[in-house]
């Protein structure tokens, strides 16, 4: 497999592709922007050594200093930790983040971005953006919704993408809906239920589940053989000794909305701003869950990995679409 021009590796990625292992990309937003200090040290631990461990090779993704980076090395990546001028990036920000030679965290979206251009197949996340709740006192009619780019990317990338569902702090069944209207589909493994997050608890029934990775890497072959380039959304609810209940859930989210409308928080500051109230409001617990969950959703995205590495087509088929 070649290396791709638009894409720094690091040397742990190349060795990976050297010896025909199988690489899992990991967003780096969560760490410089979504995860206070020290917690996203504990997380990139977590999440790395948990994809080591179950056969893969990580690779944090990122803008480092202006370069598009596959596996950020330890010098980039103690920055990114340490928050230090780094900006948060989605898909639309990564020419000017180039173009600037900034460091930029990656969001989901980016990070799919890159991922693609990598040939990589599989990522793993916390939990993906999506169809914004309409903050108190605003009036539902009149106002516009912001809408992650995370599904307009998971619409048009070849990865198999494992989370823990969208965001609590979002609007679920209006992020449902748009992932359907996509054609993105979802596979909840082991549940039923489209997982919110730090709860298990949605209300939202999945139409198909699935109890093994063999049966991923199955549906995804078979969805991408047919042309499609969606992503395969993985869905498992968070450890259950870590979760918080819906009910709970739902409680500090109406607190958090309640506190960024009095705050004026609009935009790109809304969700970090929600999360960190939601933490605040729970004692800390939905970070406790954040951390399971990412440690979690990333040793099943690496058992993925492996098992769609073992079934990978020549790279002429891969191009035509198989």
């Amino acid at each position: 497999m070649s290396t791709p021009g638009p894409i720094r590796l690091s040397p742990a990625v190349q060795k990976a592709r050297t010896e025909s292992r199988p690489v899992v990309a990991l967003e780096s937003s969560v760490l410089a922007q979504g995860l206070p200090i020290p917690a996203n040290r504990d997380a990139c631990v977590r999440m790395s050594r948990a994809v080591e461990q179950h056969g893969a090779t990580p690779a944090v993704t990122g803008i480092a200093s202006g370069i598009p980076t596959l596996g950020l090395e330890p010098y980039d990546l103690e920055r990114f930790l340490q928050r230090s001028g780094v900006r948060k990036v989605s898909a639309r920000e990564l020419g000017l983040a180039i173009a600037e030679r900034a460091d930029g965290a990656t969001t989901v979206a980016a990070t799919l971005v890159l991922a693609r251009l990598a040939d990589v197949e599989v990522m793993a996340t916390g939990g993906i953006g999506g169809v914004h709740r309409v903050l108190p006192g605003a009036h539902p009619a009149t106002t516009v919704r912001d809408e992650s780019a995370d599904l307009v990317e998971l619409a048009r990338s070849r990865l198999v993408v494992v989370c823990s569902g969208a965001k609590s702090i979002l609007d679920l069944p209006a992020t449902w809906e748009r992932l359907e209207t996509l054609g993105i589909p979802v596979l909840g493994y082991r549940t039923d239920e489209l997982p919110g997050f730090f709860t298990a608890e949605t209300g939202i029934r999945l139409a198909s589940c699935v109890e093994s990775v063999t049966q991923i890497a199955a549906v995804a072959r078979a969805h991408w053989s047919l042309g499609n380039r969606q992503s395969v959304l993985v869905v498992q609810s968070p450890p259950a000794k870590h979760a918080l209940s819906g009910a709970q859930i739902e409680m500090a989210v109406e607190r958090a909305l309640a506190e960024a409308e009095r705050n004026g928080i609009h935009g790109a500051a809304v969700t970090p701003f929600l999360l960190e109230a939601v933490s605040r409001f729970t004692d800390g617990r939905s970070l406790d869950v954040n951390l399971a969950l990412l440690e979690q959703n990333s040793a099943l995205a690496a058992e993925i990995a492996c098992t769609l590495y073992a079934t990978r087509a020549p790279s002429g088929q891969r191009s035509r679409g198989v």
